[in-house]
């Protein structure tokens, strides 16, 4: 089954090979709309800094390392990606130090077979999700479009590029030198591994992948990195997805109404093109039993597109969960595709916060809706797949701009929040949280993230006491350039 699996998705992602040559990369708006420059991504280039300028003062018990993925190259020549996701994977690393008070920085592209291809043609070769390219070099399955672009995990000795279409990339994490494409079994070759992991406290991972052609493999990894399980489940619908939850008995995902038009595809559309919305159908509910890795129970819900989650947690035949509800997907690839010509999306409709009650053995499904506009939930490490009370998320605190400005922390027991603006010229990105050392209760950490200053056009990293965000940052620092605007990171702490 698992061959079959990868067959398939390399039909698939061979028929959107087929697509049309790009279009002029033109004139980019950064001028007009400053807050997309870092969009604009770099031309290939690695970059280090050290020494780096800290404002304020480092927490001393801070010490690790923040790794961050994103798109970093967007245009070669004088052509562009159409769509933000399509960019090169570029993986970060901020050392802190806050006994010495001192920071580093490095930025590396990963190598994937599609970069060095790319690099050394000076052209794009291959298509991306919402760009569509006819292929110019032999296809070979989902790895040869792979980016590495969306996330990384530390797990055993590696550090992984995650993409969710293919392989995780295996990266040293002291160099961030690239050292090839993960295989967690044989057989499981260029299997899709999606960019959200589950890691629970303990190092034990859980992750899936997925395929509009309605399969969805499942993973049960090692703390020290070893396979345990895998399982593919054929589902009765498409399983396009991003993000799922984890709890302590249960595997959730939340599958929206999408389909892939295959035809449309074959007639030279990208991927995101070739993608239907189905507003009047529903997005369905599916739970999976960890103990034998079968589904349980599928529910629906109101047609609703989820990239992200916050945590998740059972009580017997009761799952609750909380999640950020994004603007269907058609108005999504709208939007990206305006950011990666460098213009603010003409329909740019804010992400809310969603909370979520499944009793599996009714069926019912009680949904709870907030308003601020959000995304990238967070929450302490100790608690994921364990009850939580506290999410984190970067927040806007005004809709007449793109991007986040501020930092939000949300009490779901009590319905508080707390949030601190950093202000207009500001771009804020996903913020994590990092135990304090000794501590035990669930948000005594700091809240580590980073971000953009549009007037000085240089990148930075804030670190907030997580039970003091109206108080502001303890620290900022700063580097000596700008990156590219990344979308998922972790922190390794040293110890």
């Amino acid at each position: 089954m698992d061959q079959a699996f990868a067959l398939q998705r390399r039909r698939l992602m061979q028929a959107g090979g087929l697509g049309l040559a790009l279009a002029p990369f033109g004139a980019y708006a950064a001028a007009r709309v400053p807050e997309l420059a870092p969009i604009l991504g770099w031309s290939g280039q690695d970059r280090s800094a050290d020494a780096l300028q800290i404002e304020g003062r480092l927490p001393k018990d801070l010490r690790g390392t923040l790794y961050r993925n994103g798109p970093g190259l967007m245009a070669r020549g004088d052509q562009r990606y159409q769509h933000w996701f399509d960019g090169d994977g570029l993986v970060q690393a901020w050392r802190i130090d806050g006994e010495r008070q001192r920071a580093s920085h490095a930025a590396r592209f990963v190598q994937t077979d599609k970069f060095k291809a790319e690099q050394a043609a000076g052209r794009f070769l291959l298509p991306g999700l919402g760009t569509a390219i006819k292929a110019q070099i032999p296809v070979r399955g989902p790895d040869s479009f792979n980016t590495a672009n969306t996330s990384v995990l530390r797990v055993g000795d590696e550090l992984l590029a995650l993409w969710e279409g293919g392989s995780a990339y295996r990266l040293d994490p002291h160099t961030l030198q690239t050292l090839g494409p993960k295989t967690w079994a044989p057989g499981l070759e260029a299997m899709p591994f999606s960019a959200h992991p589950k890691q629970d406290a303990e190092g034990r991972v859980w992750n899936f992948g997925s395929s509009p052609v309605g399969k969805l493999v499942l993973y049960e990894i090692s703390a020290q990195g070893a396979l345990l399980r895998h399982k593919v489940l054929d589902l009765p619908m498409p399983a396009m997805l991003h993000d799922f939850i984890v709890t302590e008995r249960y595997l959730v995902f939340l599958l929206p109404p999408l389909t892939l038009d295959l035809q449309r595809l074959r007639d030279g559309a990208s991927m995101a093109a070739a993608m239907d919305w189905r507003a009047a159908e529903a997005t369905r509910v599916l739970v999976v039993r960890k103990s034998d890795l079968s589904v349980r129970r599928i529910l629906e819900l109101p047609a609703a597109m989820v990239f992200h989650f916050g945590n998740g947690w059972d009580e017997g035949e009761v799952i609750r969960l909380d999640y950020v509800q994004a603007p269907p997907m058609d108005k999504l690839n709208q939007e990206f595709g305006d950011l990666a010509r460098g213009e603010r999306p003409a329909d740019d409709r804010p992400s809310t916060p969603r909370l979520l009650r499944i009793d599996l053995t009714s069926g019912r499904l009680d949904q709870q809706s907030r308003d601020e506009s959000v995304e990238f939930p967070t929450v302490d490490p100790r608690v994921v797949m364990q009850r939580h009370r506290l999410v984190h998320y970067p927040c806007s605190s005004s809709l007449d701009r793109w991007g986040f400005d501020a930092v939000m922390r949300l009490d779901l027991d009590s319905g508080k929040r707390e949030r601190f603006s950093l202000g207009p010229d500001c771009v804020v990105e996903e913020q994590l949280l990092v135990p304090k050392s000794g501590s035990r209760r669930e948000g005594e950490a700091w809240l580590v993230g980073s971000g953009y200053d549009l007037r000085r056009k240089q990148s930075f990293l804030t670190v907030f006491d997580a039970e003091a965000i109206t108080a502001g940052p303890l620290a900022r620092v700063w580097l000596p350039y700008w990156v590219p605007y990344g979308f998922h990171g972790r922190f390794v702490a040293e110890v």
